[in-house]
């Protein structure tokens, strides 16, 4: 090897750059980890979040779930009614028939009989 002092003044700068650009790589590299930590704890705890929503969006579904078969059951109920408050009116009908008949023959009745004396 060379022992110009001009050269090993060189050699030696360029070996301390080297390592210069090491360390720089080095820190770089340990704080972008040290970010992509981060970024990872918060998408954790994101994830974690979600995980509440959903449970409770579940819990939400099965109650809506329940209601809605509630509301089936009511339903039911008032068909059923409903189907009831027609045979009622269909009796109703009937029953307007025979009346309007009864009053039809009490008018004959009463068109037939005679007429009452003068006093």
């Amino acid at each position: 090897m060379t022992s110009d002092p001009h050269l090993l003044r060189r050699v030696a700068r360029l070996e301390n750059d080297r390592d210069s650009l090491y360390e720089l790589v080095d820190d770089f590299r340990a704080e972008v980890r040290a970010r992509f930590d981060q970024v990872d704890a918060r998408l954790d705890q994101h994830g974690a979040r979600l995980d509440q929503h959903s449970a409770r969006l579940d819990q939400h579904d099965a109650r809506f779930d329940r209601i809605d078969a509630r509301f089936d059951q009511h339903d039911a109920r008032f068909d059923q009614h409903d189907a009831r408050f027609d045979q009622h009116d269909a009796r109703f009908d009937q029953h307007d028939v025979r009346f309007d008949r009864i009053d039809g023959t009490l008018a004959e009745v009463l068109r037939r009989l005679p007429e009452p004396p003068e006093a």
